[in-house]
């Protein structure tokens, strides 16, 4: 049965026209003419119509019009359905569900994690804003959590536990837990945890910083007026975050080094692994230590402080042995050269870039012209720049330019030192060392693109709940760019992120019929689900009641 227009002389008419088999053919009878299409369509009896008939239909229909008495809401839902799916992968959310199985929170303590979790990711900054931030986005089960209940949660993954083995400067919590849990969960994919990538940060706090968390300490962010705690963050070599270990800001990183290398060996029964860390981080103290408790190394040096570095290794004639030539393209990798020197049994690994170090000696000189120029004018105005002094004689009397000096900054051009006590090669000393730049840049996500700060939190518990969210995060977000790149893909996570929240899904509402139209994916959107593996919604579906 279906509607005809007929045409009568200047006239249409409405028919209802049903088709009918007779005689092994099919013929048409009219069921009824409604009346002149103009005269219904001016009076809106057309639409009336349609109306009316769709309240018998078992499918949900809409019919639109300037009429209509329709409700719509718009909800982004590219973001959770991308990280909700690796969020189940990882078993984070069984994880957390498991242990929270004998407690009575009265609410979702995994809903409230995964919502904080993907807050971080996408917005960071407060939690306070993260109530609010809900109201746009489509995330299932989290529709009657409060803040105070994503507080709880938080306070949850910072509560001591009763198994105290093995703690450092910090307690166990039930993030300790998570963390192991999640390293067993994929052990499975490899043999041996045999490269630990570790480097620390600091996190300044608005407000005391809890109980025993926040403390003044030397500050990388120049705020030595504001409470500060470290976090460690422990990497595989594949890049992959481990664990997250967080310490009072006053803290220094070569204190808590060997218990932290200690902990993590008895946390995820490695039997051997070798701890990489950057200049700096390591004592002398620090070594012997390593070396008493035979674990294996790979350290950067401050080469321009060690006597030794600067009196014997950099002046060593051994010609280098080439890892990577130049290249063209900037997706090569960078030039590099190494070879190894020892003194007195210590073994060094010098490496060097030849681009580097043109661009060093271009620096270089760029400012000695400028203190040249400056000399001649206003000598004066040199004396309190630490950055020029490096290269200048200052007397009572003049400031002039060290010509010695100058020469000696060159023998640093494209050059970094490394100390091991591995006996790898050279080469793969220096590759090893080059991959806790992944380190270092995980911390720049920590930093900005996945905001810790500001902490405004008063007890240590939502302290370092608050901070296991951005490393959870960290996680997720590991995950995502390593699914991408095996699938041939190096996409900014920028528009990642935009384009995820461009993806929506509109609900159309009348007279209690629902439909669900998505918008269209943009540009990196497609990409990623298909990486993943989420299929995209249907473009139109009607919903449920």
């Amino acid at each position: 049965m279906f509607a005809r227009v007929k045409k009568s002389g200047n006239n249409q008419y409405l028919q209802i026209v049903e088709n009918r088999r007779e005689n092994g053919r099919v013929s048409q009878r009219v069921i009824t003419t409604l009346g002149r299409l103009d005269q219904m369509s001016e009076k809106g009896e057309v639409e009336s119509l349609i109306r009316s008939l769709s309240r018998f239909s078992e499918r949900t229909l809409l019919i639109l019009s300037d009429k209509s008495n329709v409700s719509a809401s718009a909800k982004k839902i590219g973001p959770p359905l991308i990280f909700e799916r690796l969020w189940k992968e990882l078993e984070i959310g069984s994880i957390v569900s498991s242990l929270v199985t004998d407690r009575k929170f009265g609410f979702s303590v995994e809903r409230a994690l995964f919502m904080t979790v993907l807050h971080r990711l996408f917005v960071s900054g407060s939690d306070r804003g993260c109530e609010r931030w809900r109201r746009d986005y489509r995330i299932a089960g989290t529709e009657d959590i409060a803040l105070h209940q994503l507080y709880r949660a938080m306070a949850f993954l910072g509560e001591e536990i009763s198994d105290q083995d093995d703690r450092t400067h910090a307690p166990r919590c039930t993030k300790d837990v998570i963390e192991e849990r999640m390293f067993d969960h994929r052990k499975n994919l490899f043999t041996e945890l045999d490269f630990v990538f570790l480097d620390t940060t600091a996190l300044y706090f608005e407000g005391e910083g809890g109980k025993t968390i926040g403390e003044r300490g030397h500050s990388k962010d120049h705020r030595p007026d504001l409470n500060q705690m470290v976090v460690g963050a422990l990497l595989d070599d594949r890049g992959k975050p481990i664990a997250c270990e967080m310490w009072p800001g006053n803290t220094a990183d070569v204190t808590s080094t060997i218990p932290v290398v200690t902990r993590l060996k008895k946390r995820f029964g490695a039997n051997r692994f070798c701890i990489v860390a950057d200049r700096g981080m390591i004592s002398q103290a620090t070594m012997l230590a390593l070396e008493e408790e035979k674990l294996s190394y790979i350290l950067g040096v401050r080469m321009r402080l060690v006597k030794e570095v600067k009196t014997e290794v950099l002046a060593d004639e051994t010609p280098y042995e080439e890892v990577y030539p130049e290249g063209i393209h900037s997706k090569e990798p960078s030039s590099l050269k190494v070879k190894e020197v020892v003194v007195d049994g210590t073994r060094y690994i010098v490496c060097k870039n030849e681009r580097q170090a043109r661009r060093d000696e271009a620096d270089r000189n760029t400012i000695v012209e400028s203190l040249k120029e400056k000399i001649a004018k206003a000598p004066s105005s040199l004396i309190s720049n630490k950055g020029y002094r490096g290269f200048l004689t200052i007397t009572n009397k003049s400031v002039t330019l060290d010509e010695e000096k100058v020469k000696a900054d060159a023998k640093y051009d494209g050059i970094w030192v490394l100390t091991t006590n591995t006996k790898l090669r050279a080469r793969e000393v220096a590759l090893k060392y080059k991959e806790l730049w992944m380190v270092e840049h995980t911390f720049r996500d920590m930093k900005s693109a996945i905001d810790t700060r500001p902490i405004f939190h008063k007890r240590d518990e939502t302290i370092r709940g608050h901070v296991f969210c951005s490393f959870l995060a960290l996680v997720l977000k590991k995950e995502l760019d390593d699914r991408l790149v095996s699938q041939g893909l190096q996409l900014e996570w920028a528009d990642i992120k935009q384009d995820l929240k461009a993806l929506q899904e509109v609900i159309l509402e009348e007279n209690g019929s629902k439909l669900a139209i998505r918008t269209e994916c943009q540009n990196t959107c497609g990409k990623v689900f298909k990486a993943i593996g989420v299929a995209v919604p249907p473009t139109i579906r009607a919903v449920q009641p």
